[in-house]
C-alpha cells in the first residue's frame, strides 16, 4: 500500500514561525511534524510515499531525501501552483495502482492506520474518511454517518446552526483509485468543497471511520503548543529522540549538564546542548538540538527550536522561540512570545 501525504501549505497561522520554514516542518519534541506522520505509516508497512510540496519545497526535500535513511521511499510532486488537497493527488495519479492513503504533513496523530484499512475494505468503500470526535469549536468540516458508518451529510465549513454531531474531518482518507474519476485534471480541486460532496451526490460508497486515537491539527500556535504538550504526555504515540534518563526526561547524544542544573519531567534536550550552572528546565519544555543555556537560565512550559542560544539569568515562560534565535540575558520573556531570529 502507498501513501500521499499533503505537505504544500504554507502555514499563515504559524506566522511568524512559518516565515522560514513550511508547516509541516515545524519540530514536536524535536522532529517535524511530518517525520511523525512517515513514523505512524511505517509503523503499520506502509513504506512508499508520495509528498507534494510548494512553499519553500527545499527544505522538505533536503531534510528527507528519497527516504532510504528513514526506511523508505519517498517520491516528490513540485506544485508551482497550488493544486488545492484533490488536485494535488490527482497529479500523482500514476503513482496509485491499489488502495491507498491520504494524509496531512501538518496533523499529529497516531491513528491505527491497519485498523482503518480493514474497516474501508469490510465496507467496500470507495471511500473513508477518518472521522474524530472533539468538544471544540467547530473549525473542520462537520460530518454525519448512518449506524453503518456511511456518509450521509457534510458540511466543510459549517456556522453553529449547521452542527448536528461532534465528529469532524481529519483530512485522513482511504481512496480506491477509482476517486480519480471524479478528480478533474490540471484543476484546482478540494476535497471537503467538492470532492465529497459529488461522491454523495453520487450516492457512490463512502464511510466515516470514526478513531479512538490521537488526532490534533498543528495548524495554529495554540493546537501547535497543545500538540507539544500532549506529546510529552504520552498521549499519543511518537518516537521522542535521545535517552530517557529518567521518567519522563529525554537527553540527545553529546549533551552536556552543567553542576547545579536542574530538569523536571516531562522535557526534551536535544543532542549537542549545553545547560549551564544552577540553569533550570522546568515541565513542558523541549530543546532543540545544538542549544545553549545559560548560567541561572530558567525556561518554563517553552518549545526552542533548533541552535537557539538564551544567556545567563534569563527567564522564558510560555514561550516559543524559533531556529538560531538567542535570547539576552537578564531578560524575562512572559505568556505566549514568539521570537524568530536568523
Amino acid at each position: 500500500m502507498k501513501a500521499f501525504i499533503m505537505a504544500a501549505g504554507a502555514g499563515t497561522r504559524l506566522r511568524p514561525l512559518t516565515y522560514e520554514i513550511p508547516k509541516p516542518m515545524v519540530p514536536v519534541v524535536n522532529k517535524p511534524t511530518i517525520e511523525h506522520t512517515l513514523d505512524n505509516l511505517k509503523r503499520h508497512g506502509i513504506l512508499q510515499v508520495a509528498m507534494n510540496l510548494n512553499y519553500r519545497p527545499e527544505t522538505i526535500r533536503s531534510y528527507f531525501g528519497d527516504g532510504k535513511k528513514f526506511g523508505m521511499k519517498i517520491t516528490y510532486s513540485n506544485e508551482k501552483k497550488l493544486m488545492g488537497t484533490a488536485g494535488g493527488v490527482k497529479k500523482m495519479e500514476k503513482f496509485f495502482d491499489s488502495t491507498f492513503v491520504v494524509m496531512s504533513g501538518d496533523g499529529l496523530t497516531d491513528i491505527d492506520i491497519t485498523k482503518a484499512v480493514k474497516f474501508h475494505k469490510q465496507h467496500k468503500a470507495m471511500a473513508t474518511m477518518a472521522l474524530k470526535a472533539i468538544d471544540a469549536k467547530f473549525d473542520y468540516g462537520v460530518t454525519i454517518t448512518d449506524k453503518s458508518g456511511r456518509i450521509s451529510k457534510f458540511i466543510e465549513k459549517p456556522r453553529w446552526s449547521d452542527v448536528f454531531a461532534n465528529t469532524v474531518n481529519t483530512g485522513i482518507y482511504i481512496f480506491e483509485p477509482e476517486i480519480f474519476e471524479y478528480i478533474p485534471k490540471n484543476t484546482f480541486y478540494d476535497f471537503g468543497m467538492n470532492v465529497w460532496p459529488k461522491l454523495l451526490k453520487n450516492k457512490q460508497r463512502i464511510f466515516g471511520y470514526v478513531m479512538d486515537e490521537y488526532w490534533t491539527d498543528v495548524g495554529n500556535l495554540a493546537e501547535y503548543r497543545k500538540g507539544v504538550a500532549d506529546a510529552l504526555d504520552c498521549k499519543l504515540t511518537v518516537r521522542i529522540p535521545g535517552e530517557q534518563v529518567s521518567p519522563g526526561i529525554w537527553i540527545g547524544k553529546g549533551t552536556k549538564i552543567q553542576k547545579g542544573a536542574v530538569l523536571k519531567a516531562p522535557c526534551v534536550i536535544g543532542s549537542g546542548c549545553f545547560i549551564g550552572k544552577s540553569a533550570i528546565i522546568d515541565e513542558y519544555t523541549t530543546i532543540g538540538n545544538n542549544s545553549r543555556i545559560g548560567e541561572k537560565a530558567r525556561i518554563s512550559n517553552s518549545i526552542l527550536w533548533e541552535r537557539v542560544r538564551v544567556e545567563k539569568n534569563v527567564r522564558l515562560t510560555n514561550c516559543i522561540i524559533g531556529h538560531s534565535a538567542k535570547v539576552s540575558e537578564d531578560i524575562s520573556v512572559f505568556d505566549g512570545a514568539v521570537i524568530n531570529i536568523d
